[in-house]
Formats: structure tokens, C-alpha cells, sequence
């Protein structure tokens, strides 16, 4: 069975500055849920990793707005993720009181413990827990296999394997999720970037490997390229057999008014981002390509590959 959660009103944000009107997002995720989705993350809790001038409700996820949507879906279906260093131990149970009933930890992979002590402390809270270990097309396999270990004995429900470059192959994939599952007993889950087009192999060879959890947004609206798009993912599932419980028409509805509500909405493969996906560099890598001539930025990132320096 595979769990799907919605994570448009999160990582959309990087499109609109998090910037989704209140009434806008209590529809999206009562349609969210009634088409199916198991959880819906609905933002970041006080930002996103690097600060962002005037960022909107989904990227603080304050009390208020966590209990907006609480009223109308059951609060088991919603999520927040965070980054550790943004967050104390208090957030943690004000967030469960306003009605969060899953918690995402983006782990750094260099120092996790701060972020496993927390872990730690959203299970006995009775969150729901995830583990998000970013970039892992860019982490030595060993080092991949330490932090899913310590994630799943400090009480992770999922470890998340993140394609936050967009550049990993199905193979890739493929072979993570086995990596992974043989060191914990978490379930594995992908969130998959767009940057080679490859979100929805790679969602379907993780699957296949043994993950149990994979994110998507409407219309793919994500950062840089989007994500994997849930419209496709849903449709896919349909034709594999697996359509109990979604309704992909209720979707599909959802990204109508997505796409005449949002111009940031609109699918988008911007070319610096498919040259960061061919050359797995980061979105941050992104401020050092010249701008210009596609030519140049390609010769760059080229350059920076070469020498390390990403």
C-alpha cells in the first residue's frame, strides 16, 4: 500500500514566497484529503532553511493557521515539517495542540543530533514522525546508511529519501531504497524533484524497490522544476490497478483552480534548473551561474563540478 502526501502548500511555496490565501488553502486541503491523499504537509514551521523576506502563512505555520485547517479536515491528516535549527522543544507541542498530527525533520546530514533529539521528543508527544535526509544524490552510501539507521532507533515512522537536486536516475533510486530498508525498519518514502523530468520514474522504481511513501504536489508545483505531479501519479496508480480511495477527477479539479488562481502555479521547467539536475548541483549552486546565455551558465556548472566547488 502506498501512503501519498500532498505537499503543495509547502514546497509550492518557493514559487509565491508561501504566499497561499487562507480561505485558498483550507479548500486545498479539504479537496486534498476528500480525493485521497493521506497527509497533507501544510508548511514550514517558523521558515524555511535559509530566511525569506515577507514570507507568507505556509512558511511559518503558525498556531492559528494549523487550527484554520483543523477545522476542516480530521487532524490526522496534517503535517508540518521543519528544520531543526528554526525550532525549539516548545513548538513541538503547540504544534500538536493546534492539531498536527505528523512531524517532517529535514535532517542535516553533517551534525543530526540536535535533529534526533527532537525526533525523540515528537514521539512522545505522539506525532507521527518522518525523517527527511536532503540530497542524498550527493551522500556516500555509508553515511546514507548511518543517518537512516539513527533515524529509525530514535523513533522515525519513515525515512525519507530526498532528490533535492532532481538528478537522480530510477537505478539510483532503486538502489537506495534497498540500502536504506536494510538498515531500518522504518518505512522508506521519496520526495522526488523534477529537474530531468525523471520525478515519476523515479517515484515508480522506489515503489517497486519497497518504498511505502512518496510526496507529489498538484500540478508538480514545488521548488525550481516542481515535484512529482500528483495528477500523473494518481493516474498512474489508476492504471496499475491501485485507484481505491482516489479520486483523480477531484484532483484535477483542484489544479483547474490552482492554475487560474496562481500564475506560479503554471508546470515550468526553467533550463538553469535542468543544468543543476544534469550536473546534481544544488537550487543554491543556481545564484553562481551566470545569467544570460544558457551556453554560459551550462560551461559554469560544468566548471564547478569539475573543480568541487559546489
Amino acid at each position: 500500500m502506498v501512503i501519498n502526501l500532498d505537499v503543495t502548500l509547502r514546497d509550492g511555496g518557493y514559487r509565491n514566497n508561501f504566499d497561499f490565501p487562507l480561505d485558498y488553502a483550507r479548500h486545498h486541503v479539504r479537496e486534498s484529503v476528500a480525493a485521497g491523499m493521506e497527509w497533507i504537509e501544510i508548511g514550514y514551521r517558523n521558515g524555511s532553511f535559509k530566511p525569506r523576506p515577507d514570507i507568507g502563512r505556509t512558511g511559518l505555520g503558525a498556531d492559528d493557521y494549523i487550527r484554520a485547517l483543523a477545522e476542516v479536515v480530521p487532524p490526522e491528516h496534517l503535517c508540518m515539517i521543519v528544520h531543526p535549527k528554526n525550532i525549539t522543544e516548545d513548538d513541538l507541542p503547540r504544534m500538536y495542540e493546534a492539531g498536527a498530527r505528523m512531524v517532517r525533520f529535514c535532517l542535516p546530514s553533517g551534525a543530526p543530533e540536535a535533529g534526533l533529539a527532537l525526533l525523540a521528543r515528537a514521539v512522545d508527544l505522539g506525532f507521527t514522525t518522518t525523517v527527511n535526509i536532503t540530497r542524498v544524490s550527493q551522500l556516500d552510501g555509508r553515511r546514507l546508511a548511518e543517518l537512516a539507521a539513527m533515524s529509525g532507533d530514535s523513533g522515525a515512522d519513515v525515512v525519507y529519501l530526498a532528490d533535492s537536486n532532481g538528478s537522480m536516475l530510477p537505478r539510483e533510486v532503486s538502489r537506495l531504497v534497498t540500502l536504506v530498508r536494510s538498515v531500518t525498519d522504518a518505512a522508506i518514502g521519496l520526495h522526488a524533484h523534477n529537474n530531468l523530468g525523471l520525478a515519476l520514474a523515479n517515484a515508480i522504481a522506489a515503489v517497486e524497490a519497497g518504498a511505502t511513501w512518496i510526496d507529489s504536489s498538484v500540478l508538480g508545483m514545488g521548488k525550481g522544476p516542481g515535484n512529482l505531479v500528483t495528477e500523473q501519479w494518481l493516474a498512474y496508480l489508476g492504471r496499475r490497478g491501485s485507484t481505491e480511495g482516489h479520486d483523480l477527477g477531484r484532483i484535477l479539479a483542484l489544479a483547474h483552480r490552482m492554475e487560474g488562481e496562481f500564475a506560479e502555479a503554471a508546470p515550468s521547467l526553467p533550463l538553469p534548473d535542468l543544468v543543476l539536475g544534469h550536473f546534481d548541483l544544488s537550487v543554491e549552486e543556481r545564484a553562481k551561474l551566470p545569467q544570460g546565455r544558457i551556453s554560459d551558465a551550462f560551461s559554469a556548472a560544468r566548471e564547478l563540478t569539475a573543480t568541487g566547488a559546489r
